[in-house]
């Protein structure tokens, strides 16, 4: 079903949650604008995607141009790499024990980039290729001007323009932001062994040590440390770099070669005060920010524009109206609020010497390892929320 609106939804922001709005959305509205400069072919990193954003792709037609250069991660286990007293036991999770063939792929930004890129030209979507400058909200529309002089009345703003949003500021959405004394490197490597398809994350005193296959004998890696070794990493050679690499990995896959230099990033935390006002949505990177654990970061994104299609009604009515915005709201938070309180606390606690956090910590993935009913909630309720409580309901009712 299409709607009949005829004012222009914006999408702000040309990045992977905006282009994937755009496309979207122009699938059930005839008049979508993507307001954004394209991302250059240029990022190196990977992003894992997991199952239930993988099946949205299909649902919008983008997922086989995207198979082809995806790994799958059928495995994901989690390692002990600290030094301390109390050291966590190996949990490994298998997709198999929650009847999936994978958690998910990973896949190159590169291909990403370029799939959404070339979907969004071949889309009902008018792309302008410029940023949005100012907004004026109205009771009944939201003027946007863009960095050429354009100016749109739109219906309703999708805010997918980053952390330092310039429609979520305009919405009065307040954001609460904080940093970690933490720096990501990312870059990706071949090695002599095979990876089985399994990822596998190194807890360290300074945060994980993730390993993520890509097609073939090459995996990406997202190496999350201090900033002063993160600078110290990024001035060795590749040989040197490789050797680093594989000492921490215990040489599981064998040799490795750096073949994509490393790139960093430091690490920080955001959530709004609010997902949706005055007829701006927050997607992506708008709505949360928190470190590269647990592939939440896109496949939280892929949620925010999933919901926001099921939110948005389709018989003409307001897009922005309060009702609309309540909806939206109440459906995203408690997904968000949850992804960034879990993810930031695991991240404290791999960074907290004291004992009995760490006990804690420890005492939960040995439950995890022993008990496999919870391994399986968890696993489901990594995927997507609410889908372990449905099981666990739906297993309780046929005793």
């Amino acid at each position: 079903m299409t709607s009949t609106r005829t004012d222009p939804i914006v999408v702000a922001g040309a990045g992977h949650v905006g282009l994937i709005a755009a496309i979207a959305l122009a699938q059930s509205f005839d008049n979508v604008i993507s307001l954004g400069v394209l991302p250059e072919g240029s990022d190196k990193r990977t992003t894992a995607l997991m199952v239930p954003a993988i099946k949205f792709l299909e649902k919008i037609g983008l997922w086989d141009s995207i198979e082809p250069h995806a790994a799958p991660i059928a495995t994901m286990r989690i390692l002990d790499g600290t030094n301390r007293l109390i050291r966590s036991p190996a949990v490994t999770f298998e997709a198999s024990e929650i009847d999936e063939s994978a958690f998910g792929y990973n896949i190159p930004n590169i291909t990403l980039t370029s799939v959404l890129s070339d979907a969004l030209k071949n889309s009902k979507v008018k792309h302008v290729a410029a940023s949005a400058t100012h907004y004026h909200p109205t009771e009944n529309a939201i003027a946007v001007e863009g960095s050429d002089g354009s100016v749109y009345a739109a219906n309703i703003v999708v805010a997918a323009d980053g952390r330092s949003s310039l429609a979520r500021e305009a919405a009065g959405i307040s954001a609460r932001t904080w940093s970690y004394n933490q720096t990501a490197i990312v870059l990706s490597f071949s090695h002599t062994r095979d990876h089985h398809d399994i990822s596998t994350e190194f807890h360290t005193e300074h945060g994980p040590f993730t390993q993520v296959p890509l097609p073939g004998n090459r995996s990406s890696l997202v190496w999350v440390t201090t900033p002063a070794h993160a600078a110290e990493l990024l001035e060795l050679s590749r040989d040197q770099l490789a050797t680093r690499v594989e000492e921490r990995m215990q040489s599981m896959l064998g040799a490795v070669t750096i073949d994509v230099d490393p790139q960093s990033w430091p690490l920080s935390g955001l959530v709004p005060s609010s997902f949706a006002r005055n007829r701006v949505f927050l997607a992506g990177e708008s709505a949360h920010v928190f470190p590269p654990i647990g592939a939440q970061g896109l496949n939280l994104g892929v949620r925010d524009v999933e919901t926001l299609l099921e939110t948005l009604p389709l018989d003409g009515m307001d897009l922005g109206a309060a009702s609309v915005i309540t909806a939206y709201n109440r459906k995203r938070s408690p997904d968000i609020l949850a992804r960034t309180g879990a993810v930031d606390a695991l991240n404290r606690s791999l960074l907290s010497d004291f004992l009995p956090v760490q006990m804690v910590r420890s005492g939960g993935l040995e439950l995890l390892r022993a008990f496999s009913p919870l391994r399986g909630f968890v696993m489901r309720e990594g995927l997507r929320p609410g889908s372990g409580w449905r099981f666990s309901h739906k297993e309780a009712g046929r005793r």
